[in-house]
């Protein structure tokens, strides 16, 4: 039986969404799926032939007699740009249709240099990034960028980002898109993270919470399998709930006792300079608790608990399956896990938490670049979208 989505009025779209599970098909198996017309399916399907969407696939299938050809999805068609771009540092992709990585860098680029000497160096860095892996910017379909801060989706523009001084409603997507020639989306940096891990690690799960814990604090959330934005897209900006109204630190927001304040790799990075220990941020931490300090040890199974706190609220609220922790100082591991393990499960009601999985990032430092891909793929080939996609140059 065909579904909605597919049925007689179903465009090439619909068509390729089919066939984007990897699995080749022939046209009677396609027919059967769409409910189309054999000569309308014939029609629809070679014009995702033409533009290399969709190629016949090496082995055929056949039920006796002569094969019938099948056909499959050509992960190779176009390619995408992706950047994570944190506060201090940025990694940036060329990836397939299918998010597999074709070239890879990562840089120091500090965010608050402002947006036009940032960026040029994304345009410089993508394009010399395509040449390696041998490809034009006319084989792009799309660029997909994470910012350390609020953006408005709809736009691309960022929405008074504290750390990024220069950025507030900077046209990223048309400054980027003139210069490459190719549509741009952008997004909250660990809403990409979320994706990214969701789309490659944990495809099964329905709600996830993806919490990074870097030089600031915040989380993405996938609900019901699709990322939770928000009415203003500032949905998962638990940095800046209060985990305690007698502690005296100031937050960068102007309020005090922040979870950003105390529990972040800024945070614990300048608890450990009050110690008379060298830590400039996450990574410094993460070297001396791998490295057996204990005194990191001890500020960062803290600051999981103070994590914890937020997080436990959250659980019993959303009630997520699973918590992944990502970012610099996530790279800790289990000190840090331990802590939000140790509040999560003693403050959550027992169903919740009945089958909650709390656990590190399988990515790492890919979640961005990858998640960055997935926004980009999913709306470059969304069923709508794929029906005007022009072909390949």
């Amino acid at each position: 039986m065909p579904s909605e989505a597919n049925g007689p009025d179903a465009g090439a779209g619909a068509l390729l969404k089919i066939l984007r599970d990897g699995q080749a098909r022939t046209r009677a198996e396609l027919v059967q799926l769409t409910g189309l017309a054999r000569s309308t399916l014939g029609q629809r399907l070679d014009a995702l032939v033409s533009q290399r969407w969709v190629v016949p696939a090496e082995e055929a299938i056949s039920s006796g007699g002569r094969p019938a050809v099948a056909f499959t999805f050509n992960r190779s068609a176009r390619v995408v740009l992706a950047a994570d771009l944190g506060a201090t540092h940025a990694r940036v992709a060329v990836t397939d249709l299918g998010t597999e990585v074709l070239a890879e860098r990562a840089a120091e680029v500090p965010i608050d240099r402002g947006p036009e000497e940032t960026l040029h160096w994304l345009q410089r860095t993508f394009e010399e990034m395509l040449a390696e892996s041998g490809h034009t910017t006319g084989e792009v379909c799309g660029i997909g960028v994470g910012l350390p801060g609020p953006v408005e989706h709809s736009s691309g523009r960022p929405v008074n980002p504290p750390i990024m001084p220069g950025w507030d409603g900077f046209p990223v997507p048309e400054w980027l898109g003139e210069r490459l020639g190719a549509p741009v989306l952008v997004d909250n940096d660990v809403n990409i993270m979320a994706l990214g891990e969701h789309w490659a690690a944990r495809p099964e799960a329905d709600h996830l919470i993806f919490v990074k814990v870097g030089t600031g604090i915040g989380c993405g959330i996938i609900s019901d399998r699709r990322l939770h934005r928000g009415a203003q897209g500032a949905a998962g900006d638990i940095g800046h709930i209060q985990v305690s109204p007698t502690l005296d630190v100031v937050c960068r927001c102007g309020n005090c006792g922040c979870l950003e304040a105390v529990a972040s790799g800024a945070a614990v990075a300048a608890r450990l300079r009050e110690a008379g220990v060298e830590a400039t941020g996450g990574r410094d931490i993460v070297r001396l608790v791998r490295s057996g300090n204990t005194q990191a040890v001890q500020l960062i199974r803290q600051a999981g608990r103070e994590i914890g706190e937020v997080l436990a609220s959250i659980v019993n609220f959303f009630n997520p399956s699973v918590i992944v922790v990502g970012g610099d100082v996530a790279e800790a591991g289990e000190q840090i896990l331990a802590g939000l393990r140790e509040v999560i499960y003693s403050r959550s009601l027992p169903l919740a938490t009945q089958h909650l999985t709390i656990t590190a990032s399988d990515l790492g430092d890919r979640a961005g670049v990858i998640g960055a891909a997935v926004m980009v793929i999913e709306h470059v080939l969304a069923p709508g979208a794929a029906d005007h996609v022009p072909g390949r140059p």
